[in-house]
């Protein structure tokens, strides 16, 4: 089966994912490492506001909150 890479952010609720790379190369992409988004990790998209925007992910143990906008600058491998 073919892998697809989406953005972070159009993952459903309950849907998990492997980040495959970061799109950005400013002082997000080092924000988005420092709290464990790097290539290979797991995530697991747990809770969506009702305007979409943050969006709640389980990484590396911890639930964190981003917004959209950074959200999309994450690729990940789906199966």
């Amino acid at each position: 089966m073919e892998k697809k890479n989406i953005p972070l952010n159009e993952l459903k609720v309950g849907q998990r994912g492997i980040v495959s790379q970061l799109l950005s190369d400013t002082s997000m992409r080092r924000r988005l490492q420092d709290i464990g988004l790097i290539e290979g990790t797991k995530v697991e998209c747990i809770q969506k506001s009702p305007s979409g925007d943050p969006i709640a992910f389980l990484i590396r143990g911890a639930v964190i909150a981003l917004r959209t906008e950074d959200s999309s600058s994450v690729l990940m491998s789906l199966s």
